[in-house]
């Protein structure tokens, strides 16, 4: 397990991954964007040989706050820790960017993720009704939040 952070260099394997794990996935114009915002961070995890990649987590790290903007794990390789690892490492260089706080949203029947981001130490805080655009309607999502620097 390879974890390096990138940058928008970056952007055409994270859309790619993105688009393995996701229904809406975001475009690499949007990957780029947003890494070249104040504070954004994105760590790539990659294995093999050559190195394939499995998952990525992008963040932002601002005032004193932190943000997992999006998290994806290709499907073949979930259930084998690449999301935990990435979580770790990306709440590691929150805290070296001093947030006290790591915070996301997770829609709310969204069992798996929300038993990873529980497992790593995060609560949830709130709910916020009708987040996520679904073609079937709107779904809630929870707010988590994880304390960095305590």
């Amino acid at each position: 397990m390879n974890l390096r952070p990138v940058g928008s260099e970056a952007a055409f394997d994270l859309a790619d991954l993105h688009d393995k794990a996701f229904d809406r996935p975001w475009t690499a114009l949007e990957f780029d964007d947003l890494l070249k915002s104040p504070g954004a961070f994105a760590i790539l995890g990659e294995a093999g040989e050559p190195a394939e990649a499995k998952g990525f987590i992008l963040c932002r790290a601002i005032a004193g706050e932190a943000e997992i903007l999006t998290i994806a794990v290709d499907p073949v390789a979930r259930r084998r820790g690449w999301g935990a690892a990435l979580v770790e490492v990306a709440a590691g260089i929150a805290r070296e960017a001093k947030a006290e706080a790591m915070f996301l949203e997770v829609a709310a029947d969204n069992s798996a993720a929300i038993a990873l981001y529980q497992a790593t130490g995060f609560l949830k805080v709130g709910l916020r009704k009708g987040y996520y655009p679904h073609p079937d309607g709107a779904k809630d999502a929870l707010v988590m939040r994880r304390a960095l620097n305590t």
